[in-house]
């Protein structure tokens, strides 16, 4: 398989997954750089380019809060998984369950 293509498919794999990703983890507050640590010991490297404007587009749409916190010497924006980002991921993970589901009868069909 080409390489390039191969990248570029599991690049965009990856791009559907990583909001499920981040409003699962943000169940517990955590920081941006906090949160690209736990995704990446996690097995799921997102390059902070990705990671910020995407979690300023999620509060936007109100499926995060966030909060900062000044306490130490360097402020911190802390983010949340909201009411509704707890609904949407109900919603995702539901869809996400379906579709490995499929995919995997799918794959079982095409090796009998």
């Amino acid at each position: 398989m080409d390489e390039d293509r191969g990248a570029g498919h599991v690049q965009e794999l990856r791009r559907g997954t990583v909001v499920l990703a981040c409003l699962v983890t943000l169940s517990e507050p955590n920081y941006g750089y906090g949160l690209l640590e736990t995704l990446s010991e996690a097995g799921f490297s997102v390059d902070g380019n990705t990671l910020y404007p995407l979690l300023r587009r999620l509060e936007k749409q109100g499926l995060l809060t966030s909060e900062w916190n000044t306490d130490e010497s360097r402020p911190r924006k802390f983010y949340r998984v909201s009411p509704a980002g707890a609904a949407m991921v109900d919603t995702l993970m539901t869809e996400w369950t379906t579709l490995d589901t499929a995919i995997r009868a799918l794959g079982e069909r095409t090796t009998q």
